[in-house]
């Protein structure tokens, strides 16, 4: 692609630079001249879409990508009536300005960055869809039937019949396997969209997934950047909350947002339905065994749902407790005891602290380095422009961070945060001295962008400091490094010969990709298609290249029909439920959804 385009004009206020570029783009897409629209882009350039032009998540980056994206989709998609919704601001040389815009379906947001070359960035993203909005505010539903009616069935009566009724005489259309924060978070999108919905849980209550972890274990992500959709924690609510406190806020959660929701039920396997289109789903339910026939499979197992249980030699002839860090039960049997804790990330270093705090002798064997970040200049300088009290005191809501946050593409992510972590890196710099003068491997990320970029790319090696790195300094809690080799009857011994004698072994090796669990449940061929879940292929390490621009294979269309992953923090569980659950809708109601750049497939675990 050859095409120029005139420099934006750096005079005007940053309103008057942003409405005249508004005015070419939209002039350029109603007369459906691609080149025309890419050419009002910067050279180097990205462009965000959540849904609302491609179908998936998807980012373009360049003027030839962007016109080649807009060449496949731009009749169908229809897009119109761009504008600002709030004043654009103008510092070092980049115009930010928030936009509304509507296609021949639906309803979006927006965000611009403008240069003076062009756009730097855009971001749209799909909000609602025409003719089937979510009822809310003025279209919420009344809740009654005045006048008399004979028959009249009550609220809790209409409930229970459709209950009753749900995965037996009507099937779902959807089918989310697994109910933890993720699963309940889709499940109330869909349920707030009219989708036929069934989350199936294998634990007996909503909320055990966090109940049932290790007694210490609390978020390590604030209250701001953990509400879940619709129903946001209240003002009162810990900055950190504890595990049980979370556990029970989701199966509160799920009742009052009526989430249709099946505890107690085992998925033993899925199988595709060719001729009918459908998925067979297995389920073990109280004793009784049963097949559900869904359209779609949504597989919302978590990124921390199949654990990682390494198998070394000798682990048969163990006499000690050895168990996988999920499995902990938390550190009150083991005071006076020898522990061996295989790992460095955060549940290794919280349950070296907890097993410390309760009398044990406790040993971290770190494997490869690890990326630390304290809490408190995380909060205060990592997560605080976004989600903070402070944050919210100048008008960023929790939406409005989530959209913030996903305007910044992927690519160009690092140069966001580098300089974040720079700044704790000086900030710190005693605490991180004095951890690495008592033998700690630390890392800042392959490229020094830090904690985040790690979560993304890999999904672990990092620890978020709330107290266990002191013990590590000051040696309370020893270290080791290097692999195992095997074990004995009484100790671990490591590649180089060392030996750590244990009376508990904890496997904190973390987890694998989410599609172990459709070999699992559906077969490794299945599995094999899809690929490798999470990861964007930046080449750094445990993320293997070539570069995806999104993370692998969530919240969007996969290479197997109907089957879809869910999962993530709590963040990412209530932002992009949104998008997954306008896909399903579109789907439900016969909206033709065709995927603009399905995703290749590089990886298959």
């Amino acid at each position: 692609m050859t095409q120029t385009v005139d420099r934006i004009e750096a005079t005007g206020s940053p309103q008057a630079r942003v409405d005249a570029w508004l005015s070419r783009f939209e002039s350029a897409l109603a007369a459906r001249d691609v080149e025309a629209v890419a050419a009002l882009f910067a050279v180097d350039s990205y462009w965000r879409d959540l849904v609302a032009f491609t179908w998936t998540i998807k980012t373009v980056e360049g003027r030839d990508e962007v016109a080649g994206m807009l060449g496949a989709c731009l009749d169908r998609i229809d897009p119109s009536g761009f504008r600002t919704t709030e004043t654009p601001t103008e510092a070092d040389g980049v115009t930010e300005a928030w936009l509304e815009f509507e296609t021949a379906t639906g309803r979006g947001k927006g965000h611009l960055r403008l240069k003076d070359e062009g756009a730097w960035t855009l971001l749209t993203s799909l909000r609602e869809l025409k003719g089937f909005e979510e009822r809310r505010n003025e279209q919420r539903p009344k809740g009654v039937e005045h006048g008399v009616v004979r028959g009249r069935k009550s609220w809790a009566e209409k409930r229970e019949e459709e209950q009753t009724r749900l995965g037996y005489e009507q099937q779902p259309y959807v089918v989310v396997i697994g109910g933890g924060q993720g699963g309940i978070a889709l499940g109330a999108r869909l349920r707030q969209l009219d989708v036929p919905t069934l989350v199936l849980e294998r634990n007996e209550r909503p909320g055990d997934s966090w109940r049932k972890r290790y007694k210490n274990l609390c978020l390590h992500d604030p209250v701001w950047y953990d509400h879940l959709p619709y129903l946001p924690f209240p003002d009162n609510w810990p900055v950190f909350a504890p595990k049980d406190k979370i556990a029970d806020w989701l199966e509160m959660y799920t009742r009052l947002m009526e989430v249709p929701y099946w505890t107690g039920t085992e998925v033993t396997s899925a199988s595709w339905d060719e001729e009918q289109r459908q998925w067979l789903v297995t389920v073990v339910r109280e004793g009784e065994e049963l097949v559900l026939t869904p359209r779609h499979v949504v597989f919302a197992t978590g990124m921390s749902g199949k654990p990682n249980l390494p198998s070394f030699p000798g682990m048969d002839v163990f006499e000690g407790d050895q168990h996988h860090s999920s499995q902990h039960p938390g550190p009150d049997s083991y005071a006076g005891k020898q522990a061996v804790v295989v790992g460095s990330n955060n549940s290794a270093h919280d349950i070296c602290a907890a097993l410390w705090e309760h009398g044990a002798d406790v040993t971290m064997v770190q494997r490869s380095s690890t990326h630390v970040v304290k809490s408190d200049s995380l909060m205060e300088l990592g997560l605080g422009d976004l989600y903070s009290e402070r944050a919210v005191r100048s008008g960023i809501t929790t939406d409005k961070a989530d959209m913030i946050f996903a305007s910044i593409p992927y690519r160009i992510m690092p140069q966001f945060q580098i300089p974040v972590y720079d700044a704790i890196r000086e900030r710190d710099k005693d605490f991180y001295a004095r951890l690495e003068a008592a033998g700690f491997q630390h890392d800042w990320g392959d490229d020094g962008s830090g904690l985040f970029l790690k979560y993304l790319r890999r999904g672990s090696g990092y620890y978020i400091d709330v107290g266990a790195s002191e013990l590590v300094a000051d040696g309370k809690i020893k270290l080791a490094h290097g692999q195992v080799d095997h074990l004995t009857r009484d100790a671990v011994v490591l590649s180089d010969g060392t030996e750590l004698k244990a009376d508990l072994v904890v496997y904190a090796t973390g987890y694998g990709s989410m599609n172990g669990w459709v070999a699992d449940l559906v077969g490794q061929e299945t599995a094999d298609l899809v690929g490798k879940c999470w990861g964007l292929g930046s080449g750094t390490t445990k993320d293997p290249g070539p570069w995806e621009g999104e993370q692998r294979n969530m919240w969007k269309p996969t290479r197997k029909e109907g089957l879809w992953f869910h999962g993530g923090n709590l963040h990412q569980s209530r932002h992009y439920s949104l998008y997954l659950a306008l896909q399903l809708k579109a789907r439900y109601e016969g909206i033709p959804t065709p995927v603009y750049g399905l995703q290749e497939v590089h990886h298959k675990a």
